[in-house]
């Protein structure tokens, strides 16, 4: 494997009954570098992130993140399945920020954001808490370390989910439409904790419909259609000149 690759998505297939959701995705994704997926609802998007991570299972297909197989391990050439202890533990290493915070509501913001290292990874609750701390500052809520998500806006609690995963150190990021469910004044505060990771150098995976974030913040933009990648390369190319019909097509329907 090439060192400078942290995801490679080697011919991903997922199917519910006789709907094929993905068809065949083929992607690598660079240490350091930010890839934007694009798409329609039901292009296949989310469902790929999710497979990433193996909260989705692939019904063909390889997905590799730093080396490993993702949901299995290679002993002399071969694949084993492994088993949900031993996938636990490759998940830690895979940040994932969904469209809903799902934050624990009888939790602290601190206590949110400390309790993973704890739990799963055996990091000492004292250093896991001062780690916690020195996250919400940097995404803006080191005054809310002591609130409960009840009384966060729905951006602040996005922002703890994003410091939540940042605490097990991940290996890359992956983002789910992370906007979504927020009020439009809200998007921007979460937009720029985003911008802030990518400057700072994290390898991330983002389904947004965000297309100033795509544009300005993206390495790659990768739009998808039918569970198929139709386009692909840099902001410029396929937001600024893309070249197949159905790109074109979204872009002028999200643009209007």
């Amino acid at each position: 494997m090439n060192d400078d690759i942290i995801v490679r998505a080697i011919g991903v297939r997922k199917r519910y009954g006789t709907n094929e959701v993905l068809s065949g995705i083929d992607l690598t994704v660079e240490r350091g570098k930010v890839v934007v997926l694009l798409g329609a609802s039901g292009a296949g998007k989310s469902t790929f992130l999710r497979c990433i991570n193996r909260l989705e299972t692939m019904d063909e297909g390889e997905i590799w993140v730093d080396g490993e197989p993702i949901g299995y391990r290679e002993v002399d050439g071969t694949l084993h399945e492994l088993r949900e202890h031993a996938l636990a533990a490759q998940r830690a290493d895979i940040g994932m920020v969904f469209q809903r915070f799902n934050l624990f509501p009888h939790r602290t913001v601190l206590e949110n954001v400390a309790e993973g290292p704890v739990q799963v990874k055996g990091v000492p609750r004292k250093e896991a808490r001062q780690t916690a701390r020195e996250l919400l500052e940097r995404v803006g809520l080191s005054e809310k370390v002591d609130q409960y998500p009840a009384r966060l806006s729905g951006g602040q609690q996005q922002r703890v989910a994003i410091a939540r995963a940042l605490a097990m150190k991940p290996r890359v990021m992956l983002f789910d439409e992370p906007t979504s469910a927020l009020d439009p004044e809200l998007v921007g505060d979460v937009l720029q904790v985003m911008t802030e990771l990518a400057r700072d150098g994290m390898t991330m995976v983002v389904v947004t419909h965000e297309m100033s974030f795509a544009k300005e913040v993206a390495d790659e933009v990768v739009f998808m259609d039918g569970g198929r990648i139709i386009e692909s390369g840099s902001p410029g190319q396929v937001i600024g000149n893309p070249q197949h019909p159905r790109t074109r097509q979204f872009l002028a329907r999200v643009s209007a």
